[in-house]
């Protein structure tokens, strides 16, 4: 069965990150994951909520990298070990935990600066809410842009408002849309962030989340799978009214439908997430990520279906 996706070296039937770097930088690049010590207004400040049911104390990041060191630090360390596996890579700064556009500029600024003119450094991907962005924010990420491409990667989670107030998101699809049209003015490119399997969703609810976000102009997409996660609020929920988790099977036939909503032009970033073992309760199969990712790539192979194949405008 021959495949004929453009966005592809290999067998992959849909938009690769490994696709989109090679092709722009011709060589290895790697995220190296950085705690700027920023919060979000979900859990800070006077219109503080408690956060997000899914959200640990680490934010949404899943890596023990210390918050003690500063972000130069952080990176070095991080880039030392990765350069004994890859000689001569480039590498993305990757500010991960919470919202790193949350607080007054001259703090992002002294994030992101100390990178803008490093060699290896090939772009700088921040992590972030879409009611985190003020005009002077954008602004300046903009012109970040004359040096370094800026990924923003936006956490939207279900484009279902009812499940957003479960969830306690405190913020709307409509709010996360009108975000993503202004940073369509710019040179800055998004990424969305889904998360499938949160509770009471149907698949119909989450494949509709897809077909929603399909129509934004978006550059990149992660679809990540629920992980209940020790300490959350969620996991408090879990153990008094246990919810359905959707099946590893399940979850693999739903991306493989999601794909085929999503134009071919926009990078998959992810398709399962790396939460870590101990701090897991459910659901134990998203530890096999390869697996996961290698029967995607099977069941794409066997229904012959690309990315964007059922993309309309």
């Amino acid at each position: 069965m021959e495949n004929n996706f453009r966005y592809s070296f290999n067998e992959k039937r849909y938009h690769t990150f490994n696709y989109y770097l090679k092709t722009h930088y011709n060589g290895k690049v790697a995220k190296v994951i950085i705690d700027a010590g920023f919060t979000c207004p979900n859990r800070d400040g006077s219109k503080a909520y408690g956060g997000c049911i899914f959200c640990s104390s680490k934010g949404s990041g899943d890596s023990n990298v210390s918050l003690s060191d500063s972000v130069l630090k952080q990176y070095s360390d991080n880039k030392e070990v990765m350069d004994l596996k890859w000689e001569n890579s480039f590498y993305i700064p990757y500010f991960q935990s919470y919202s790193n556009t949350y607080g007054p500029l001259d703090r992002i600024k002294e994030m992101i600066e100390p990178f803008i003119h490093m060699d290896e450094v090939a772009e700088i991907a921040i992590a972030t809410r879409c009611d985190c962005l003020s005009d002077e924010i954008i602004e300046y990420l903009n012109e970040v842009c004359k040096y370094k491409p800026v990924w923003l990667e936006l956490g939207l989670q279900t484009s279902n408002d009812r499940t957003g107030e479960y969830i306690n998101r405190q913020y709307t699809y409509n709010d996360f849309k009108e975000a993503v049209y202004r940073l369509k003015e710019t040179d800055i490119k998004v990424c969305a962030h889904i998360i499938n399997g949160l509770p009471y969703e149907t698949m119909e609810i989450m494949l509709k989340t897809v077909k929603d976000i399909s129509v934004l102009p978006l550059d990149g997409v992660k679809i990540h799978m629920l992980h209940i996660i020790k300490g959350t609020k969620l996991a408090e929920f879990y153990k008094d009214r246990p919810f359905n988790i959707i099946s590893r099977e399940e979850y693999i036939e739903l991306v493989v439908e999601q794909l085929r909503y999503l134009k071919p032009e926009i990078v998959i970033q992810r398709l399962t997430g790396d939460p870590l073992k101990e701090d897991l309760i459910a659901p134990e199969w998203v530890l096999n990520k390869t697996t996961i990712l290698n029967d995607i790539d099977k069941l794409m192979r066997k229904k012959d279906v690309y990315q964007g194949d059922l993309y309309h405008e």
